[in-house]
């Protein structure tokens, strides 16, 4: 299951700044990566076999999910930053629904292994 939740912003004059992910879930986390996606870009269309993945979307985007024969849509309306924890098996895709670039912070429970992928490809966004 889908676990779904809003992430305080903080914003002045220069921007905002959020806590993507609370202190006690960092010690299970292997990798981090932060993507940065242009208007209309869709990233994600996988799944992982064994990582559980935590993602923090900032809006406006539209995160469709997939478990089992049961999809849905999420939209993150824009100003506003969601965090979503994947468990294994869960397809997952994100589209940049904004006219200018928007953020991303993902965090899994598996190192980042290249010659051994823990994701599956799986289209839910036609690219």
């Amino acid at each position: 299951m889908i676990k779904k939740t809003n992430v305080k912003r903080f914003s002045d004059s220069r921007g905002f700044v959020f806590e993507p992910v609370r202190g006690e879930l960092l010690a299970n986390q292997r990798n981090t990566h932060v993507v940065v996606s242009r208007p209309g870009a869709v990233r994600g269309n996988h799944y992982h076999v064994r990582g559980t993945e935590i993602l923090v979307v900032c809006g406006p985007s539209l995160v469709r999910i997939r478990e089992g024969e049961d999809s849905r849509d999420i939209s993150i309306p824009a100003d506003t930053t969601c965090r979503l924890t994947i468990p294994p098996g869960v397809a997952h895709a994100i589209q940049n629904t904004g006219k200018t670039d928007n953020l991303l912070v993902a965090f899994n429970s598996e190192p980042h292994d290249p010659d051994q992928p823990d994701l599956v490809q799986e289209i839910l966004i036609p690219v």
